[in-house]
């Protein structure tokens, strides 16, 4: 039976079992999420209230991930309501870069009936404008159990899932 040796101990730590230091998480903009509504009735209250809470959850499931750091937008977000982000996601990278931000985030829900919505998002640089992670979701259900699943679902395995 062998026995280790310090010195050979200590290079099978230092070549195998090193981990490497983990990166600083990414200054993320994350714009409120748009509801582009293609069926053929008017959005609903509780559907604008939905919005609202997933907005809030898919900013607190990139901070969670450690890999966001949500920075706040108030000081731009008239300009970002004034604009159509999801048409001109250049225009939402321009935003997010007058705030520091190194990630836009843009993110919208799309109402085809009462039954069939998707939810949608896309990271994109401010650097380079170049995507970053991008993700659809589509759910069956018009609850605000669906919206969450649906939108913590986006996160897990579009946003956040490295590619193979």
């Amino acid at each position: 039976m062998k026995l280790w040796r310090p010195a050979t101990f200590a290079l099978v730590l230092a070549l195998g079992y090193t981990q490497a230091a983990p990166c600083a998480p990414l200054q993320a903009a994350v714009f409120p999420f748009a509801f582009d509504d293609t069926s053929l009735e008017p959005p609903q209250p509780a559907e604008l209230a939905r919005l609202h809470k997933i907005d809030a959850e898919l900013r607190e499931l990139l901070a969670k991930s450690g890999k966001y750091t949500i920075i706040d937008i108030t000081s731009i977000e008239a300009k970002a309501n004034e604009s159509d982000l999801v048409s001109c996601q250049a225009c939402a990278v321009s935003l997010a870069k007058q705030l520091g931000a190194q990630v836009a985030v843009i993110a919208w829900v799309q109402k085809v009936s009462n039954l069939i919505l998707n939810i949608n998002a896309v990271i994109r640089s401010t650097a380079t404008g170049d995507m970053v992670s991008a993700g659809s979701v589509d759910i069956r259900g018009n609850t605000d159990e669906s919206w969450s699943r649906g939108v913590s679902y986006l996160v897990a395995n579009r946003l956040l899932k490295k590619n193979p």
